[in-house]
C-alpha cells in the first residue's frame, strides 16, 4: 500500500506538470503570435508614414540581404498593376500577401505558423521615383514588407524541465513521508486486529504522538473493541462458572437424597422427595431461563401483544409470590391504582417480567418488598422496591447485562441469576424500558422501574378479535 500510495502521488504531480507544460506552451505560443502581430502592425504604420520613400527604395537592396534590427526582412518591393510582386522574402507566398488587398490600399498583417509574422504596407511612388524593382516595371505602387520571427516558447523548455525535475523530486520525498505517516498506523491496527482475531484479547494498537486524529480515533476504537471483548470474555467465563455452580448444587442435592432413599438410610422419605422435587423444579427453571435467552438471541421469542390492563396482571403475580414471601420472612406489599392502566403488551411476558423483578428483590430484601404501579407524568410505570443493601452507582448501568454479577452478596439463593437479563430483553422486545435506581432511602434499597407507553381504553362496542401473534 505504501508503494502504491507513493506512486499515485508522484504520478499525479507528474501528470499535472505535463498538462501544465502543454497548456502553457500552447497558450504562450498563441499569445506570442498575437502580440507580435499587434506590435508589427504599429511599427509598419509608423515606418510607412515617417520614412522617406526614396530612402525605402534605396534600403531595399540592404533589406533583402541582411536583417534590419529585430526584423528578418524590412524593405520595399514593387507590385505590378496585374498584382505581381517583384520579390517576396521567404516564407511569404503570393496567396498570403493578398495582392488585391494591397492594391486596394489596405495593410495586410498575418503569420506563418507560430514562428513568423509579417506586415505589408502599400507605398505610393511619385513620377520621379518610378523605376524597375526586382526586374519588373512598377507604375505607381510599391509595398513595404516587414517580416519578424517570433521566439518559440519551446526555447524555455529546458528551464521548465529543470524546474519540473526538482518538483518531482520534492513530490517523491513528500509522497514517501505521507505514505509512511498514513500506512504505519494502519499496519499497527491490522496487526492488533489480527492478534485479537487469533484469540489474544490483550493485544492493543500502540499510539504515536504524530498520528493523525482520524487514525488515532481508529486506534482508540480498536482498543475499545479489545477492552469490550476482553471484558465480555471475563463475564462469559464468570457466567459459565455461575451456571455450572447453579447446576451442580441442585444436582448434588438430588443425587444425595436419591441415594439415601435408594439405600434406605433416610428415615424421612417424604421430606427427601420434597427436596428432590424442589431442586428438580429449580433445575427446570434454570434450563427454561437459558432457553429463553437463546430464543431472544435467535429472535424466535413469541409474543401475543394486545391492549390489556396491566393492573390485574400485576396483582396476579404478587398474589402468587405471597406464600414464598411468608416462607422467607418478608413483608410483600402491593400498591395498585384504582384506575386501569392500559398498555399494548403480551400479558404472559409482562407477568414474567414482573415475576423476575420480584424474585430479584427477594434475593436482597432485608424485611420488605413493595410492588406498585401508576401514572408518572405522561407515562405509566410498574416498580418493585426492596430494602436491601442497594447497588453501587458504577454498577447501575450494568445490572441488566447478561453476564453481569453484582458484588452485593445476596442473603438468599433464589432463582437462576438470569432474571434481570431476561427482563431487559423482554422489555426491549415489547417497546418498554427498564431502569434500576439505588439507593432509595437512607443509603439503602433498590427500585426497579418498568416504563410503559399508556394507551386509551379499547372501544367497549368493538368485537375483540384474536391477539396478533408476532415473533421477536
Amino acid at each position: 500500500m505504501r508503494r502504491r500510495l507513493t506512486l499515485a502521488i508522484v504520478g499525479l504531480v507528474a501528470g499535472t506538470l505535463v498538462l501544465t507544460a502543454a497548456g502553457g506552451l500552447f497558450f504562450t505560443a498563441r499569445a506570442g503570435t498575437s502580440t507580435a502581430e499587434a506590435e508589427l502592425t504599429a511599427e509598419a504604420q509608423t515606418i510607412g508614414t515617417t520614412l522617406d520613400r526614396q530612402e525605402l527604395v534605396q534600403r531595399r537592396t540592404l533589406a533583402t540581404v541582411q536583417k534590419v534590427g529585430s526584423y528578418s526582412f524590412l524593405g520595399v518591393v514593387g507590385i505590378t498593376p496585374q498584382g505581381t510582386f517583384t520579390f517576396l522574402p521567404p516564407p511569404l507566398q503570393p496567396a498570403l500577401a493578398n495582392p488585391a488587398a494591397v492594391q486596394a490600399g489596405n495593410m495586410v498583417v498575418g503569420h506563418v505558423g507560430r514562428t513568423t509574422v509579417y506586415a505589408l504596407v502599400p507605398v505610393t511612388l511619385d513620377a520621379l521615383q518610378k523605376r524597375t524593382l526586382g526586374g519588373l516595371p512598377v507604375q505607381d505602387q510599391a509595398v513595404l514588407v516587414l517580416v519578424r520571427h517570433v521566439r518559440s516558447p519551446v526555447s524555455g523548455l529546458s528551464y521548465f524541465l529543470f524546474v519540473g525535475l526538482g518538483v518531482l523530486a520534492l513530490a517523491a520525498a513528500l509522497a514517501v513521508y505521507l505514505a509512511r505517516r498514513i500506512t504505519s498506523p494502519l499496519l499497527r491496527a491490522v496487526e492488533a486486529t489480527r492478534r485479537i482475531a487469533g484469540g489474544d484479547l490483550e493485544a492493543r494498537v500502540t499510539l504515536s504522538p504524530g498520528d493523525d486524529p482520524e487514525l488515532a480515533e481508529l486506534a482508540h476504537a480498536i482498543n475499545a473493541m479489545g477492552d469490550s471483548l476482553s471484558r465480555a470474555k471475563g463475564l462469559e467465563r464468570q457466567f459459565l462458572l455461575s451456571v455450572s455452580h447453579e447446576l451442580r448444587t441442585p444436582l448434588t442435592s438430588i443425587r444425595g437424597y436419591a441415594d439415601a432413599v435408594a439405600d434406605g438410610v433416610s428415615d424421612d422419605v417424604p421430606g427427601a422427595m420434597a427436596v428432590i422435587g424442589a431442586e428438580a423444579r429449580r433445575l427446570e427453571r434454570l434450563v427454561q431461563d437459558l432457553l429463553d435467552m437463546a430464543r431472544l438471541d435467535a429472535q424466535r421469542f413469541s409474543f401475543a401483544a394486545r391492549r390489556i390492563d396491566c393492573v390485574p396482571v400485576l396483582a396476579t403475580v404478587v398474589e402468587g409470590f405471597r406464600p414464598q414471601a411468608a416462607e422467607l420472612g418478608l413483608r410483600l406489599e402491593c400498591h395498585l391504582p384504582g384506575e386501569a392502566l392500559w398498555v399494548d403488551a403480551d400479558p404472559d411476558r409482562l407477568g414474567q417480567i414482573v415475576a423476575n423483578l420480584v424474585e430479584n428483590a427477594f434475593k436482597y430484601a432485608a424485611h420488605r418488598v413493595v410492588v406498585g404501579a401508576g401514572r408518572v407524568a405522561a407515562s405509566s410505570a410498574l416498580w418493585v422496591v426492596d430494602d436491601g443493601p442497594g447497588i453501587a452507582p458504577e454498577d447501575l448501568p450494568r445490572v441488566f447485562d447478561r453476564h453481569y454479577r453484582s458484588d452485593r452478596a445476596p442473603a438468599r439463593r433464589i432463582g437462576t441469576g438470569l432474571g434481570l437479563a431476561i427482563v431487559a430483553e423482554l422489555a426491549a422486545a415489547m417497546g418498554m424500558t427498564v431502569r434500576a435506581e439505588s439507593p432509595v432511602a437512607d443509603g439503602v434499597g433498590t427500585r426497579m422501574v418498568l416504563w410503559l407507553t399508556p394507551r386509551p381504553a379499547p372501544d367497549a362496542d368493538a368485537v375483540p378479535g384474536p391477539p396478533a401473534a408476532r415473533t421477536s
